[in-house]
């Protein structure tokens, strides 16, 4: 390897094991793993039977960390390049801080905490990089892409490769079989509980996208991989595809295996073998509920959707492809609530046109403005409740909802700028607006004084206001309209919502 070849190292603390990535980047935002290890830690054993981690496993896991830094070390990877992310058991964990300090200050990592849905993003991210353009069905038909994990099942539903939602259920293999223990000890029992967890999950599912009419069946996790590497067939070199028979042929060959008659027959770890019955059933149940002809089992992960993440911006295809799925989650969510989709989008794209007008006066980035328009798309969805006070209403569906491929910090700042869309301005009054930074609330304002203005512009929710383009003369912001020449409606908006946006821009808004 040549001295100036850069390298970068992803540590997953997951809730059965501590997995390691280290992966070369090449130019043009390229990379190739050189290197990959896994040890097996009980750390979901411990958080989800007593609601923390136990001093055993803690020291587990720092001796599986410092030989991890002795390896990179031996590696050569500066601190900066290395990224310790832990999962569902770390969520979880009420000691998680303190795991976190004592982490840090015997091995000198930095551990960062994924939330469920921030999962699903690097999950999804990591699954498109494996099927690249090799399976066309998976961008034409309705999809279902699943995961399961010790403490949390990752599900996406796609429509047409449009995402329809993206959900982290508390459905993990190890919560399953600490539930099933609290029953009868019966393998009928144990079977009835999942069947009844999973049935339930499935009717959820359906109501947002008919599991029947899904096509591609995309699983990810080691579980998947061990069917592949005995069914499978290779699609290319990151992923392999098994005939939906043979997937369900195993599944029922192994259904009343022991945990010890699979660490025989499948030659593997007694911690793996635990997992996989019930994530099997689970994967079997799923499959039929559909009409997949095939599981699609990508051979990546969570890590390699971390390490796509770092070098995301070089790739401009992709980056618009995630934000483009942003937009599609914002939009179900929306017409869950039965919200006015012509009028979301209008506003949303009017939205766009003035941000884009107001670069250097907003500074804002892509990631501000991919808020924008979510917030544009979703400003009315609390008429869902009432119509009197739907901002607040709206202000509150969004920050208590999932929206694939955002923060819940984002979600946040997007649910505040729904808030003031309209009616009253910011105050020290509003405890969600001060709980946030003081950053995020100066783009809170910023958004928001954009999205008041591009409302006002259809205030009839008619889409009479197609294209507009904005002139700054002084102390004047001249709003352009074109083919409208009664504006009376829209002026009488302006008048009312342009205020704050004359506070943040120091201009007087005019309709002309």
């Amino acid at each position: 390897m040549m001295d100036s070849s850069r390298l970068i190292a992803v540590l997953e603390i997951g809730s059965t094991g501590i997995r390691l990535l280290v992966a070369e980047i090449l130019s043009g935002g390229r990379w190739r793993a050189v290197d990959q290890a896994e040890k097996s830690v009980a750390l979901g054993r411990d958080v989800f039977t007593s609601g923390g981690i136990s001093r055993e496993s803690l020291l587990e896991c720092l001796s599986v960390l410092k030989n991890y830094r002795e390896l990179l070390e031996g590696w050569g990877i500066r601190d900066g390049d290395i990224h310790i992310i832990g999962t569902s058991a770390l969520r979880a964990a009420r000691n998680r801080d303190l795991f976190a300090d004592r982490l840090r200050q015997e091995t000198g990592f930095q551990l960062s905490i994924v939330e469920g849905i921030e999962e699903n993003r690097l999950m999804y991210l990591a699954v498109r990089f494996a099927l690249k353009q090799d399976l066309s069905l998976f961008w034409r038909a309705n999809s279902m892409i699943i995961e399961i994990g010790g403490g949390s099942t990752e599900i996406m539903l796609l429509r047409r490769g449009k995402m329809v939602a993206a959900h982290s259920l508390g459905l993990g293999t190890i919560l399953i079989d600490q539930q099933s223990r609290l029953g009868p000890a019966s393998g009928l029992f144990q079977e009835r509980y999942l069947n009844e967890s999973i049935r339930s999950t499935a009717g959820f599912l359906s109501a947002e996208l008919d599991l029947s009419h899904i096509r591609t069946f995309v699983v990810a996790g080691s579980d998947a991989r061990l069917v592949s590497d005995l069914a499978g067939l290779e699609l290319n070199e990151n992923c392999r595809i098994i005939d939906r028979e043979s997937f369900i042929s195993f599944a029922a060959r192994i259904q009343h295996y022991t945990v010890e008659e699979c660490v025989k027959t499948l030659n593997i770890t007694y911690a793996h073998a635990e997992g996989l019955l019930p994530s099997i059933r689970i994967y079997r149940f799923f499959l039929e509920q559909t009409q997949a002809a095939q599981v699609v089992v990508p051979l990546v992960s969570i890590r390699e959707g971390f390490l796509i993440d770092l070098v995301l911006g070089v790739d401009s295809s992709l980056q618009e492809d995630f934000y483009s799925q942003i937009i599609a989650s914002a939009v179900n969510l929306g017409r869950r609530y039965h919200y006015d989709e012509a009028h979301g989008r209008h506003v949303a794209d009017l939205c766009m046109i003035i941000f884009d007008s107001l670069g250097r006066e907003h500074g804002m980035g892509r990631r501000e403005r991919i808020m924008l328009e979510t917030a544009a798309i979703l400003h009315d969805i609390g008429m869902y409740i009432k119509g009197s006070g739907h901002h607040r209403h709206g202000q509150y569906i969004v920050a208590n909802s999932e929206i694939f491929g955002l923060h819940p910090e984002e979600l946040g700042m997007i649910a505040n700028v729904i808030r003031y869309h309209r009616g009253d301005l910011p105050s020290q009054r509003d405890i969600d607006y001060i709980a946030l930074q003081r950053e995020e609330r100066i783009l809170v304002l910023k958004m928001a004084s954009i999205l008041r203005v591009a409302d006002a512009l259809d205030r009839g929710h008619t889409q009479r206001v197609k294209k507009v383009s904005l002139e700054r003369k002084g102390e004047t912001m001249e709003i352009h309209t074109e083919g409208v020449h009664d504006l009376s409606l829209e002026q009488i908006g302006m008048e009312q919502k342009a205020d704050l946006f004359e506070d943040v821009f120091g201009c007087k808004v005019t309709l002309n």
